[in-house]
């Protein structure tokens, strides 16, 4: 069974587009997990992290990530953007029309880890 965090929630009834802006200059430094060693990430790097965090916990089906614009274009980033979708069910049309978002334009260093972006997104809201 996928599971949504380290910490074996359930799969979530959610989706993420993660979305980080390739053209932003600048590095943050974070861990990328919990616990981790931080470490010096470019949008590139960061992009990187994400798709292997994704991949690593097989949430390949639910975290999608891509480069694109997250805002924040006037310093430097990088700036990450998450749109949150409802999960298709099988044999659904998929729906594409956001049920939430939230960005990390500026606020990157703030956080624990590059995991927090998506476990925080990807848990339902209570």
């Amino acid at each position: 069974m996928n599971q949504a965090s380290p910490s074996r929630d359930p799969v979530p009834a959610r989706c993420l587009v993660i979305t980080v802006c390739p053209k932003e200059r600048g590095a943050v430094r974070l861990a990328i997990a919990p616990g981790g060693k931080k470490r010096r990430l470019d949008a590139a790097g960061l992009a990187r992290s994400l798709r292997d965090l994704a991949a690593a916990r097989q949430l390949d089906g639910l975290v999608t990530v891509r480069e694109g614009c997250a805002g924040g274009c006037s310093r430097a980033g990088p700036n990450v953007g998450v749109t949150i979708h409802s999960v298709t069910l099988p044999g659904a049309k998929p729906n594409h029309v956001a049920i939430g978002w939230k960005t990390y334009v500026y606020s990157l260093a703030s956080l624990d880890c590059v995991a927090t972006i998506i476990d925080e997104n990807l848990r339902a809201a209570d």
